[in-house]
């Protein structure tokens, strides 16, 4: 569990207080969401963009989720913080999360619609692991409905963060990648 010192080390800003776990069914207008926001980072980084994907439950149909679209945005270093921070910021995205010990990993939020804006650089294993867990949910109804079960078992506790709740979800996380991972050998 992320203790109160990792998160302070972290997280750019105040961080929020509890917060509770609110899950809404899967809403069809999550993929539009994504796509606009997409075309305005597009707008904004142009051939700076490694990739960017959408990922995390909003991005697997009939998956209930929080109602954040997270993004995954691919840069060629994210320490280069001048090559894109400033123009991000200038769009209204917010620096939230900045982790060099975690694969120089960078989140912002969104300036009108409530994203993650999860920002890895190419070499970042993270970034295969977002990509064969979407693609797993998307295709396998049981593990999908293990995945939401722990989500809704998990988001009747009380969590001090959010992360809190993230960081609880990451054994059934670990096996359902493992199962993706064996089944594409």
């Amino acid at each position: 569990m992320t203790s109160d010192e990792q998160l302070a080390a972290v997280t750019i800003g105040p961080r929020p207080t509890y917060v509770p776990i609110v899950l809404a069914d899967y809403d069809p207008e999550w993929p539009r969401l994504y796509e606009r926001e997409e075309a305005r980072i597009r707008a904004i980084l142009g051939d700076r963009i490694v990739r960017i994907d959408h990922v995390g439950s909003t991005s697997v149909p009939g998956l209930a989720a929080k109602p954040i679209i997270d993004m995954m945005l691919v840069l060629p270093d994210t320490t280069d913080e001048p090559s894109y921070l400033p123009d991000l910021a200038a769009a209204g995205y917010v620096l939230r999360i900045r982790e060099p010990d975690w694969y120089e990993h960078r989140l912002f939020k969104g300036p009108d619609t409530d994203i993650n804006l999860h920002v890895h650089p190419p070499t970042s294993p993270e970034i295969r692991r977002h990509l064969i867990f979407r693609d797993w949910l998307r295709t396998n109804e049981s593990d999908r409905e293990r995945y939401l079960a722990t989500k809704r078992e998990l988001a009747e506790r009380r969590w001090k963060y959010v992360q809190n709740y993230a960081d609880a979800k990451s054994e059934v996380i670990e096996e359902i990648i493992g199962r993706a991972e064996q089944a594409a050998c």
